[in-house]
């Protein structure tokens, strides 16, 4: 099997199963964590003056739903996601509320989408997970009406985002066997190279590129730490199924080691992530 291919397997088995779990579980404490970058895709929504709205990457939907809400009854926003367990938690939100939000449940790299489409793609944090991310952005460049904006929030470094990779040290005396980062490979810090993420848009047909660092306070309640550090990331995966005493054991070491972060009664860190900005060609592109 090819590299592409494997790591297309590898993302598909993740958010399918103990990942996208963990983040329906999670998605209450996430949704709050991650309001102020669901703000600036909003914002972008709103600044373009778009009618149609692709969300890559969307999870639960927080982003997909809170782009609906400005649209209004004129507008849509379509969500689509590899996770079976996201999309089913999206969708069932979509029920209750009754906005104009739709959700797929489908890979963005390879997923047929309706030519010319959107007036806007966004994604939150969605976009870093391709096994071939020239392929997904032009696949998601033909799902683009000429002229169309891209908006999309992606992490900068492990190193710019110490809080993000607390639990994995911690946690490493004690958990040898945790996977280590890969730079460039499809994951939370894949965007990371900023000439990279160019090369990855340029190559796929999209201009007018522009890459800005931003720096992010998030916050959410210290008393869900708990449930993250046992739901999220490497060290909450193999937290599943880990027995007694040992579960308990890495939980208090990790939780400790985020003392650091404890501001009163919340969890505070700086997100430090790139704001990246393109435009599909003016024409229609077909290749």
């Amino acid at each position: 099997m090819s590299a592409a291919p494997q790591a297309e397997d590898e993302q598909v088995k993740l958010w399918n199963g103990a990942a996208g779990r963990a983040w329906v579980e999670t998605r209450d404490v996430l949704e709050r964590m991650f309001k102020p970058l669901e703000e600036l895709l909003v914002r972008a929504v709103a600044d373009a003056a778009a009618g149609h709205v692709l969300d890559v990457g969307c999870g639960t939907g927080a982003t997909t739903f809170a782009v609906a809400r400005v649209l209004g009854p004129q507008g849509h926003c379509t969500g689509i996601d590899i996770s079976e367990p996201m999309i089913a938690a999206a969708r069932a939100r979509a029920a209750r509320e009754g906005l104009p939000a739709g959700f797929i449940c489908a890979d963005a790299q390879t997923h047929s989408f309706a030519p010319a489409s959107f007036d806007i793609i966004i994604s939150r944090l969605g976009v870093m997970f391709f096994a071939d991310p020239v392929l997904a952005f032009a696949n998601l460049r033909r799902a683009a009406r000429p002229g169309a904006a891209l908006r999309f929030i992606a992490w900068r470094g492990a190193v710019e985002n110490p809080f993000m990779t607390t639990a994995e040290r911690a946690a490493k005396p004690l958990l040898p066997d945790l996977p280590a980062r890969r730079p460039d490979a499809p994951g939370q810090f894949g965007f990371a190279d900023r000439e990279r993420v160019a090369r990855i848009l340029e190559d796929s047909g999209w201009g007018a590129i522009a890459i800005e660092p931003v720096d992010i306070a998030l916050r959410f309640p210290a008393s869900e730490l708990t449930r993250y550090v046992s739901w999220l990331g490497p060290v909450g995966t193999m937290l599943h199924g880990m027995e007694e005493p040992r579960r308990t054991q890495v939980i208090e070491t990790v939780r400790g080691a985020f003392d650091r972060y404890i501001h009163g009664s919340e969890i505070r860190f700086n997100a430090a992530c790139w704001m990246v900005a393109a435009r599909a060609p003016a024409e229609a592109a077909h290749g």
